[in-house]
Formats: structure tokens, sequence, C-alpha cells
């Protein structure tokens, strides 16, 4: 499982798109798109879609605390999608959003923590307020 997450982690690419943030990842054939919507400061990723063609959708959640602070609050993925690295792309998204932006962020999702410390990148270490 390890190494399907690396291997997704290792495509992501950033691409723009208009006032919003669009990461993608190919993995064994499936597309996967991570968005960053700044107004309503979530991640999401819509994997597929669920009964009666309403797609669900993953989530990464967080609020700015300070002019260059930002609480990473929760992550949240469907269960029929858990255990196939998407909340580790929401994860990776976040963290490059707050090295682009040069901001700094307190961890309070407990999946969040486990991904930095499961990717000891110092570039994240750095942005993390204890």
């Amino acid at each position: 499982m390890a190494f399907k997450i690396f291997s997704r982690l290792n495509s992501l690419n950033l691409q723009i798109k208009g006032p919003q943030t669009a990461f993608r990842a190919l993995s064994s054939g499936c597309s996967l798109s991570v968005e960053h919507d700044r107004q309503n400061r979530r991640f999401t990723v819509t994997p597929g879609s669920g009964a009666g063609g309403h797609a669900e959708c993953a989530v990464l959640h967080y609020k700015f605390t300070g002019e260059k602070e930002v609480d990473l609050m929760s992550t949240y993925v469907p269960e029929t999608f858990r255990g196939q690295g998407v909340a580790a792309l929401l994860s990776q998204a976040a963290m490059d959003f707050l090295v682009e932006e040069q901001l700094k962020a307190h961890i309070s999702c407990w999946y969040i923590k486990k991904y930095i410390e499961d990717h000891p990148m110092e570039t994240y270490k750095e942005l993390v307020i204890p």
C-alpha cells in the first residue's frame, strides 16, 4: 500500500484553473484531481459517483487563524475510497499550498499529523506550529 501511495504522490502535477488550483494524480489508469476551493477553504477529490449519480467527495478543510497562519482542521474520505491514498493526496496538496503561500499551520487533523510523520520532508516540518 505504501508503494501505491508513493506512486500517486510522485505523479502529482500542479495545474492552474482560474481562481481554483487543481492537482492531478495518475495511477493505474485512474485519474484523480484535487481541487483547491480557496473561497470555501477546502481541498476536494471526487473519486467516483455515488448512488443516484451523486458524486461522493473527499475533503480537507482548513481555516485561517492569522495573517499567515492556517489550521488544517479535518479530512474526510468516503468509506468506499478509504485505503486508496485519497487522504494522502489531499494532505500533500494542502502542504504544498502552505509552501507556495509561505504559510505556517496548526495541525488539528490526526491524519495530516500522520502524513507529515510518514513523509518527513524538512520543508513540511518547518511549516508546522507546535
